[in-house]
C-alpha cells in the first residue's frame, strides 16, 4: 500500500492539499550525520520553475520530527514533514462531478466510496514525490560509494529536449518523455531469483512514481530483435566485469558488478487544457471537458531526481539485507 522495503522501510502519507505530506523511514542505520541542508540539492531539483513545469511552488523545507538527535540518526524511525501552503483547492470543486481522463479521479472515488480527498488529486498526486525524494536523500547517504544518476533522454520522442517541449507548447497540450538511470559501484550479489529479483524490486519502486508507463533494463525491448550470441555479455574477469552490458548490470535477478542501466517511460501529464470527452457523474452523460488550474506541461522534467530516489531506496534495502552496510553508520 503506502509502505515499501524490508529493512530500509519507507512509508509515505498525506494529500496534495492537506496540511502536509510526509515520510517515515524505518531501518536507517544509527549515527549517520543528517541536517536540513542535506536535502536542499535534491529537493530543489524536484521543484517546479523551469519551462514546462507547474507554477505551484512550495518551500519544501523538511521538518525532521523524529529519529534525529544531536545531528545524527538514532536508529529509531525518522519522520519528515513537508507543509502544503500554496494550494488553490477551489480549482478542483467544479471537477468533482467530472473525473479527469487519465487521472485517478474515477477509480479513487469508486474504491473509497467518494470519501477520498480529491483536491489536487489528493493522495494520488505527484506532490507526494517530495516524500520519495526526501527518503532518497537518506538512502543515498546509506549507499555511500554508489553513484546514482538519472537524466532525460527524450521528450515527445525528441532527443533535442527543447524541441520536444516546444511541440507540446505549440499544440497547447502535454507531453511525455524517457528517463534513464545509471548506477555504478554496485557489488555482485544483490537481489534474489524470481519474485525478489533486483529488476522486480526496482520496477516495483519505479511504478510508485505517478505517470510511469514502462520500464526496461539494459538493451530492453531491443533485445527481442537480437541474436543470443550478440546479446550475451562475455565475462572479462573474476570481478564479474563484462565486455558488453546488454543485461544492464543484472543477470538472473542478481547484480553482476557492472553498471546498472535502466529506463522508464513517462506518460504525458493527464491534466491538459485540450478539450476532451468524459463522463459527468451528476448528469450521467458524456460531455466536453477541459482541465484548468496549475499543472506541469511535461512531468518528465521533474522525474530524474525522483527516479534516483526510489533506486536508492531499493539499493539501500538490498545492501542492508546482504549485510554490506552495518546498522551503525561509519
Amino acid at each position: 500500500m503506502n509502505s515499501f522495503g524490508r529493512i530500509f522501510r519507507v512509508h509515505i502519507f498525506g494529500e496534495s492539499h492537506g496540511d502536509c505530506v510526509g515520510v517515515t523511514i524505518d531501518g536507517c542505520p544509527a549515527g549517520m550525520p543528517l541536517s536540513v541542508e542535506d536535502f536542499t540539492t535534491d529537493i530543489d531539483r524536484r521543484k517546479p520553475g523551469a519551462k514546462g513545469t507547474t507554477p505551484r511552488k512550495e518551500d519544501d523545507i523538511p521538518q525532521i520530527k523524529t529519529g534525529l538527535f544531536n545531528g545524527k540518526t538514532t536508529g529509531a524511525p525518522l519522520t519528515i514533514l513537508f507543509e502544503n501552503n500554496n494550494t488553490r483547492s477551489a480549482d478542483y470543486e467544479k471537477q468533482r462531478a467530472v473525473p479527469r481522463p487519465g487521472h485517478a479521479d474515477f477509480v479513487a472515488s469508486a474504491k473509497f466510496g467518494g470519501n477520498e480527498d480529491y483536491r489536487g488529486s489528493g493522495h494520488f498526486s505527484g506532490r507526494l514525490t517530495v516524500c520519495l525524494v526526501a527518503a532518497g536523500v537518506i538512502a543515498k547517504k546509506v549507499c555511500k560509494g554508489l553513484n546514482i544518476a538519472a537524466s532525460i533522454l527524450e521528450i515527445g520522442g525528441e532527443t533535442d529536449l527543447e524541441k520536444g517541449l516546444q511541440k507540446a507548447i505549440d499544440a497547447k497540450d502535454s507531453i511525455g518523455g524517457i528517463i534513464e538511470c545509471k548506477v555504478s559501484g554496485l557489488p555482485v550479489g544483490l537481489g534474489e531469483p524470481f519474485f525478489d529479483s533486483a529488476e522486480s524490486l526496482l520496477s516495483h519502486a519505479a511504478f510508485a512514481i505517478p505517470a510511469v508507463r514502462g520500464i526496461e533494463f539494459g538493451t530492453g525491448f531491443a533485445a527481442a530483435k537480437m541474436f543470443g550470441s550478440d546479446h550475451n555479455d562475455a565475462i572479462e574477469n573474476k570481478t564479474g566485469k563484462t565486455f558488453t552490458n546488454h543485461a544492464g548490470g543484472i543477470i538472473g535477478g542478481i547484480t553482476n558488478s557492472n553498471e546498472l542501466i535502466f529506463r522508464i517511460a513517462i506518460k504525458p501529464t493527464s491534466s491538459t487544457p485540450i478539450e476532451q470527452q468524459t463522463l459527468n457523474m451528476e448528469t450521467n452523460s458524456v460531455e466536453g471537458f477541459s482541465v484548468k488550474g496549475r499543472h506541469d506541461l511535461c512531468i518528465a522534467l521533474r522525474v530524474p531526481v525522483v527516479l534516483e530516489a526510489v533506486t536508492a531506496l531499493v539499493l539501500a534495502d538490498l545492501l542492508l539485507l546482504e549485510q554490506n552496510i552495518p546498522r551503525i553508520f561509519h
